[in-house]
């Protein structure tokens, strides 16, 4: 049940970076994310009539609070500012260095030990990184350096608000936090969305890409999301980055025509192979074994 919960959201958030590159164009990236969030919020209003949900919201205002502005506001106004100027392929494998991110914040801060192979993941994953990076932005403008930047970025974020989660609001069950986190998400982004609100009509594409954001890639999948943490561990959650860039490059290729370089696939093995020892994913015992087979 975990493992088809978890290809479902890969490939419903892999079709997020579809979405947002197709409405970020005519509402902005602020004003698309703000719309996204409210959506979500709506969709998983039901949750609090349950008896002393409101309350445990409103208890847990604060971390909420943080979790909504890291987890959703900031990187997916990052992201969507990021689609405006990359494909939506590339976009979604810089998503794919939150368990990097993740690894890391929660050595420095949470004191989170890493294993010989985890640390040799982590270098092996911020290498193809940084590969990958060199490679777009060599000879680029400033405006896809700014767009790798902000991707990146968001990734951290993503990796923070994962280790802020596990300390500040473990055991809270996984429908508050999802309907928490894009309420308060909402409120911090309303005030810009309406400084930067578009001044012409937006398209019906643009509006579809907007409730698609909102209501499948955003509530249904932060249900999910947050309901993997909760059954299966927030390391077995995260892994989810090792679909989404597969399944955003498929959607990508499928519905806008992008395309893959020979380059940006290697540099994304190197991430993923990268992601897969720093998760342990990959231990002693599978490189053993793999090393033994005939």
């Amino acid at each position: 049940m975990n493992a088809a919960e978890l290809i479902l959201l890969a490939a419903i958030w892999g079709a997020s970076f579809l979405f947002m590159r197709l409405g970020a164009p005519e509402w902005g990236p602020i004003a698309l994310i703000a719309l996204r969030v409210s959506i979500a919020t709506l969709i998983l209003l039901p949750v609090v009539r349950q008896p002393g949900a409101l309350r445990s919201v409103l208890k847990n205002a604060i971390p909420l609070l943080v979790i909504g502005v890291t987890n959703s506001a900031v990187p997916f106004s990052l992201f969507a500012y990021s689609t405006l100027f990359l494909s939506a392929g590339f976009s979604s494998i810089l998503n794919a260095t939150t368990p990097l991110w993740g690894a890391l914040i929660g050595y420095l801060w949470l004191g989170t030990p890493l294993t010989r192979l985890q640390a040799i993941g982590l270098l092996t994953g911020i290498t193809g990184v940084t590969m990958l990076v060199w490679e777009k932005i060599d000879g680029s403008t400033s405006n896809t350096l700014l767009a790798v930047l902000a991707g990146l970025l968001a990734g951290a974020l993503y990796g923070f608000a994962a280790n802020y989660l596990k300390k500040y609001l473990h055991g809270m069950p996984s429908r508050l936090i999802a309907f928490g986190s894009q309420f308060f998400a909402a409120l911090a982004l309303w005030p810009l969305a309406l400084l930067t609100w578009p001044s012409q009509p937006v398209s019906i594409q643009a509006w579809i890409a907007v409730v698609m954001l909102g209501v499948i890639c955003t509530g249904l999948a932060y249900t999910l999301y947050f309901r993997l943490m909760e059954n299966a561990g927030i390391t077995y959650a995260m892994s989810v980055t090792f679909l989404v860039p597969v399944f955003g490059t498929l959607w990508s290729v499928c519905f806008l025509g992008e395309s893959i370089s020979v380059g940006m696939l290697i540099d994304s093995l190197v991430i993923l192979f990268g992601i897969a020892l720093t998760s342990g994913k990959i231990n002693r015992f599978t490189l053993r074994r793999f090393s033994s087979a005939p």
